[in-house]
């Protein structure tokens, strides 16, 4: 098995590169084309997004229907819990996802493998990689890593901004690196077949966990360092150590590129992309967005929620530095369900080549 096969459900990028011969992908669209049918589309991926909402009924509501199918996207690895949740938390959710799957069945899929991002493309519907931005529900208990793999989640992150019993979050200032049970984790997630997640690591713990893994690994959902000096930015030598053992970054539409004043730019983004694939190389880059398929509306109620959610964070310690109700997180010009068709115009019409727009936003590797 190559390495394509272990990024996200452990064949996403392979599907990219297989399902990429029956679209036209190659070529971006112009501006004004609506987003195309199933059949025509090209394989659009989101490395870290949110389907809809894990605590939510069944059946799921208009609302929260149209955008998946508005988006265009193939597969999307959804994050299905964050920080802070248990292990009964996070079988719920996974139950949830799978109920909805099930209830929603022309519409989507959950992607436990290859065959299954082959066949949301053919059907048109959208592949569900159920992921974990935590390892909170594991405990010490390392066998739980097999029950969610059989359960479906096939990615996990490692540690969210703070420290726990794996390892050191991106804020923690001790940086203290992998514990001894992260490195048994890395090894047991290596042999069950999840993909493992480095996107709010620290530094230390973010290269030894690279180091110890036998597989590639993902940073799903993070920026560049070298462009802007953030803590959940990577930094050169970790991109670079990301790619030569054959994993991926995946750039975030998050305040955290740029330190404003103002909404994030496009350009911010842009920027970041383009330095990643400079280091790591074209076929180590994608787009891991980090937000929902259902764009925000921007209200001053909504200002209110984030400002309340972000006291929330800075109380518990993972708030990281930049979040903010003025600057909150997306980008304006791409809060809308048909992102990625936005970001292939605008990738396009800053002169990022069509080979490199076609592996940003769909598949991440040529090679093996």
């Amino acid at each position: 098995m190559n390495r394509r096969e272990w990024l996200l459900v452990g064949a996403a990028t392979l599907a990219a590169r297989r399902l990429r011969g029956a679209a036209s992908a190659g070529t971006p669209r112009a501006p004004s084309d609506p987003v195309p049918p199933a059949s025509g589309r090209p394989v659009w991926i989101d490395g870290c997004g949110e389907a809809f909402d894990t605590d939510g009924t069944l059946p799921l509501s208009a609302d929260a229907l149209a955008p998946l199918s508005g988006a265009g996207l193939t597969a999307t690895n959804f994050t299905i819990v964050g920080p802070g949740s248990d292990f009964e938390k996070a079988v719920r959710a996974v139950a949830f996802v799978s109920a909805a799957a099930e209830r929603h069945g022309d519409r989507l899929l959950v992607a436990r493998s290859l065959p299954d991002l082959e066949r949301a493309k053919r059907e048109g519907k959208l592949a569900l990689i159920l992921g974990f931005q935590t390892t909170d529900m594991l405990g010490a208990d390392l066998s739980r890593i097999d029950v969610f793999r059989r359960l479906g989640v096939r990615v996990m992150q490692m540690t969210y901004n703070d420290r726990n019993l794996f390892g050191d979050g991106c804020l923690e200032p001790g940086d203290a690196g992998l514990s001894r049970l992260g490195r048994q984790a890395v090894e047991r997630m290596n042999a069950s077949g999840v993909t493992i997640d480095v996107s709010h690591c620290g530094n230390r713990t973010t290269r030894e966990t690279i180091a110890s893994s036998a597989r590639p690994i993902l940073a799903s959902h993070a920026g560049c360092r070298a462009v802007f000096d953030h803590p959940r930015n990577k930094d050169d030598a970790a991109l670079r150590a990301l790619a030569d053992r054959g994993g991926v970054v995946g750039i975030y539409l998050m305040p955290f590129l740029s330190a404003g004043p103002g909404p994030i730019a496009p350009e911010d983004l842009f920027r970041h992309v383009e330095h990643a694939w400079k280091v790591a190389g074209e076929d180590h880059v994608g787009i891991g967005t980090d937000q929902g398929l259902r764009p925000v509306a921007d209200t001053p109620a909504y200002r209110r929620e984030l400002a309340e959610e972000i006291a929330q964070r800075k109380k518990a310690g993972v708030s990281a530095p930049g979040e903010s109700v003025d600057r909150p997180p997306f980008i304006p010009e791409f809060n809308r369900a048909d992102r990625f068709a936005r970001l292939a115009d605008d990738f396009a019409r800053r002169g990022m080549p069509a080979r490199i727009v076609d592996k940003v936003l769909g598949g991440i590797s040529n090679g093996s």
